[in-house]
């Protein structure tokens, strides 16, 4: 009986170690597709293919820079062209500048010289009209220097100016009502006019009758000339008394009221001897009789 060799079955060969990659593989064997392929193939074959994209590139950006350089070389020569003309308008419009400002410091000093010579004509003149009282007159009017016992009265704003409304300026129409307003001085002055005080300066301004204390924007004006802060008030009379009187007044007990609502700074002496300029400039008014007949004479009306 014969025997049958064993039944050998031919094994499979094993498998590759990338088997599970087969997308992978086909992207790396075929790493451009066919049709890009093809295309790229026919305009081969047509001549068509051009430059590479790179090189494209490389002579874009050269023209780019080449167009840059251009304008930046244009603008040079336009700017070094019209400099010296700029330099010409500016150097003339520095002359005129330099000129009016001369002629300017010129007027001023005309208009000095001439309020001077009628300030001085105006003094001569109370002294020598005002008969046995022309010292008086001249006193009274600001017209000379006084000096003697008196008042120095300083007033300053608060060191913290931010704090509210109300108390005796009745009003909210101040955005800070620590700062010393024109109205403020007004009072003060004219306190110190009815407490006794025969001539007043603030701040080396004397005051007439006809002097006017004003603001404009934050600052005080005395006979439109701007002071600042500290306003120092000096004023002649007999010191004790005018400082008792003042304090007593009602425009002292105003001041007071500032100093305690809003910390506004004041202080207030009696002094040994004051020194009060002459006013800078007078207004002289004067009132007489004209010839029988004329028409003022007829209406009653005698001025001049």
């Amino acid at each position: 009986m014969s025997q049958q060799s064993p039944d050998r079955s031919t094994a499979s060969p094993p498998a590759r170690p990338d088997a599970s990659m087969s997308l992978l593989n086909n992207v790396m064997d075929h790493s451009l597709d066919d049709g890009y392929a093809e295309a790229s193939a026919r305009r081969r074959a047509d001549g068509s293919a051009g430059l590479p994209r790179t090189l494209k590139s490389k002579l874009g950006l050269a023209a780019g820079l080449v167009v840059a350089a251009l304008v930046v070389t244009l603008g040079a020569a336009e700017a070094r062209i019209s400099a010296p003309v700029v330099a010409k308008e500016r150097e003339e419009l520095i002359d005129r500048i330099d000129a009016e400002t001369q002629a300017a410091d010129t007027l001023e000093s005309d208009v000095d010289e001439l309020r001077s010579d009628v300030s001085e004509r105006q003094r001569k003149a109370l002294e020598q009209h005002g008969g046995d009282q022309g010292q008086l007159v001249a006193l009274l009017a600001g017209a000379t220097p006084v000096e003697g016992p008196g008042v120095k009265l300083i007033v300053d704003d608060a060191k913290d100016t931010d704090q509210g409304g109300g108390g005796p300026r009745e009003s909210t129409g101040f955005a800070d009502t620590g700062r010393v307003r024109d109205r403020d001085m007004q009072r003060v002055v004219n306190g110190l006019w009815e407490s006794g005080a025969e001539a007043i300066a603030i701040n080396g301004q004397r005051l007439t009758a006809l002097s006017a204390i004003r603001a404009a924007g934050d600052a005080i004006l005395v006979d439109n000339r701007p002071l600042v802060p500290p306003y120092t008030v000096l004023a002649v009379g007999d010191g004790k008394k005018l400082v008792t009187a003042f304090q007593d007044s009602a425009d002292g007990q105003y001041l007071q009221a500032l100093k305690e609502s809003f910390d506004i700074r004041t202080s207030i002496s009696d002094q040994a001897e004051v020194r009060l300029p002459a006013a800078p400039s007078l207004i002289v008014r004067t009132a007489e009789p004209k010839a029988a007949g004329s028409g003022a004479a007829d209406t009653g009306k005698d001025t001049s």
